[in-house]
Order: structure tokens, then sequence, then C-alpha cells
């Protein structure tokens, strides 16, 4: 019989060319972020499906436990109201928020004008402000701001114009991940069934149970809270229209979404949210800014208080502090999107720290 000869330090050559790989990356960084890019640009319509279908899988599995209709018949319903939604949305409330931002764009230099107006006619009544100059500081500094501020938001809103311009394109890779998205659920039991093929082809049954175990609680926690604070959002920004519109406040419909986009981002997003709009309101009515404000600091008090711990619920168990801390990391590294994402991926981190730790203490008997 053949003995073989096992070869020494063989075990060594797949950590040698993962070192390889990735000495060749770090120096190369800058060619694979761009290869990257350009990679993600190509599939940007898949992850556009990908996103869509996960939001409308919760209403899907619901609609279809609920009222039991076959999938093809809830696809339709869902994908209806979806189509009603974007068409009401183009149609309607799009050249609204244009007409919007272009009104306020060539009034910016009236509104500047009637703002300091405003500041110097009401400065000037107070003789005590001025008997220790202090009208004179207040005089020049909001003559300063109003300047800089106008130049700052023509300078903003120019950039959220040509923005719009290059939305074209990934309009289009929406409407095609859009279609691609009808696929992906009503072929989901399919896609899932062979994913887990391929993990127990690959891998050892006990890993592929434990990767199939985290991948459900990871999507019950992303699912948890992305769905959750997007229904959320909704609201506040319905909230925020309808009671904008009952005070009678300009730029309702702006405010409203800019309210509820922002709202999607924990702790900080009231906080984005509520400067432009008061600045928005501030060059038509300094008094209105002040109600408008003082109204979202209540809706936002409302939605802390109640809606959002209704909608939500615990879907991520995080300490106030490990929230902030999770949000001002993913701010720092990946901008809005890692602010919005930052929440749900630090509660999966921890889960996987925890489940570490206990394996640990299990394997050296400790119990605390």
């Amino acid at each position: 019989m053949l003995k073989y000869k096992k070869i020494p330090y063989l075990n060594l050559i797949p950590i040698i060319l993962l070192s390889f790989i990735l000495f060749r990356l770090v120096n190369h960084i800058e060619m694979f972020a761009d290869s990257a890019s350009v990679f993600i640009s190509y599939i940007s319509s898949f992850i556009w499906a990908f996103g869509i279908a996960y939001l409308l899988n919760p209403i899907m599995v619901s609609m279809e436990k609920r009222f039991h209709t076959k999938r093809y018949i809830t696809l339709l319903i869902i994908y209806i109201i979806l189509l009603g939604i974007i068409v009401f949305s183009i149609t309607i409330i799009t050249p609204n928020i244009g007409a919007s931002i272009s009104d306020f764009t060539l009034s910016t230099p009236d509104y500047v004008s009637n703002t300091r107006s405003w500041f110097y006619k009401n400065m000037d009544k107070v003789q005590l402000l001025d008997k220790y100059g202090i009208t004179k500081y207040l005089d020049e500094s909001t003559s300063t701001l109003m300047s800089n501020l106008a130049k700052y938001l023509n300078t903003g809103i120019n950039a959220a114009f040509l923005t719009a311009v290059g939305f074209t394109s990934s309009f289009m890779k929406f409407m095609l991940g859009f279609v691609v998205s009808l696929y992906l659920l009503k072929d989901k039991e399919k896609l899932i069934l062979n994913t887990k093929k391929l993990i127990y082809a690959v891998l050892k049954e006990e890993n592929a149970d434990s990767i199939l175990q985290f991948g459900k609680e990871a999507n019950s926690i992303f699912s948890g809270f992305i769905v959750g604070k997007f229904i959320d959002s909704i609201i506040i920004g319905i909230i925020c229209f309808i009671g904008l519109s009952i005070m009678k406040m300009p730029n309702v419909l702006l405010i409203s979404l800019i309210v509820g986009v922002t709202n999607m981002i924990p702790y900080f997003g009231p906080l984005i949210g509520m400067v432009p709009a008061f600045f928005i309101t501030l060059f038509i009515s300094p008094i209105k800014a002040v109600w408008v404000l003082i109204f979202i600091i209540i809706l936002q008090q409302f939605d802390g208080l109640y809606l959002g711990p209704k909608i939500l619920g615990k879907s991520v168990g995080l300490s106030p502090l490990l929230i902030i801390l999770s949000i001002l990391i993913g701010g720092g590294t990946f901008g809005v999107l890692g602010m919005f994402l930052a929440v749900p991926t630090m509660a999966i981190i921890l889960l996987l720290l925890e489940r570490f730790i206990n394996r640990k203490l299990k394997e050296k008997d400790i119990d605390l």
C-alpha cells in the first residue's frame, strides 16, 4: 500500500496567497476603488431590485397570511399601488417641489432684504441694546449672516439642481430594478432554497446551520428597523404636511419632504431636518419660522416618545449611547447612508460579539 508523504508547510499556501492579494490591493487602492465603483454602477439595478423586494416582502407576507391570496394576486395589488404612488410623485409632488425650490431661489434676494429689515426694525426698538453698542454689533453680524446664508443656500440649491439633472440615469436603473424586484418576490422561495443548497454544499453542516441561523437573526434586525423606520418617516411626513397646511405655512410640501426623509436617521435626523425647514421659512417670515421650529420639535417629541417605539418596538435593542456612537462612526465613514444603516449594523456586530464571548466563557467553564 502506497503511503502519501505530506508536503511540509502546505497549509501556509492559502495564507501566503491571501497576503499577496491584500498587499496588491493596498498598493493599488485607488484602482481597486475605481473598479469597485464601476462594478457597483453596473449592478445598481439589481441593488435597487433587492432593496425594493426587501421593503415589499413584509407587506407581501402579511397580505398572504391575512387574506390567503395567491402570490400573483398579492404582487399585482402591491405593484399597482406602488406604481400609482410613483406616478403620483412624478406628476404631482415632484413638479410642486421643483416649483417651490425655483421660487425660493429667485426670491432669495428679496427674502434676505426683508429679513434684514425686520431685524433692524426690531433692534431699533430696544434702546438698552443701543446704549451698550450691542445693536451695532448685532446689525453687522446679522448683515454678514444673511449675506453668507443667501450665498450658501443658492450654492446648495444649484447643487441640488445639478444632482437632479443626473437623476435621470438613476431613475432608469430604479425602474429596471422595480421590474426585477417583481421576479425576486415571485420566486423568493426558490432563490432561498438554492442559496441554502449552495451553503450546505460548500460548508460543513454545523457551519451551514450557524450561518443560516445568523442570517435569520440579521434579517430580523434589518427588516424590523428599515421597514419600521420607513413607515414611521412616511407617517411623520404626512403629519407634518397636514399640520403646516393647517397653520398656513409656506413651502409646506418641501418642508414635509425634508422632515420625512431626514427622520430616517435616528437621533440626529430630526435636528438635520429642522435646520433647513427653519431657514427656508425664516426668509419669508421670522415669526412663522419660529412657529415651524416649535411645531417640528413637538412633532419629533411625539415620534420619539410614542410613534417610533410603537412601530419599531425593540427591533435593535441598543442603548442610546451605542446608537449615537454607531451613527457618528457610520456617518463619518459612509455619509448619510452610513448614518441610516449604522444602527442595525451595530446591532449585528454586538450579536456576533455576544456569541463569541459566550462561547469563550463556555469553553473556560466560567458562569457569570
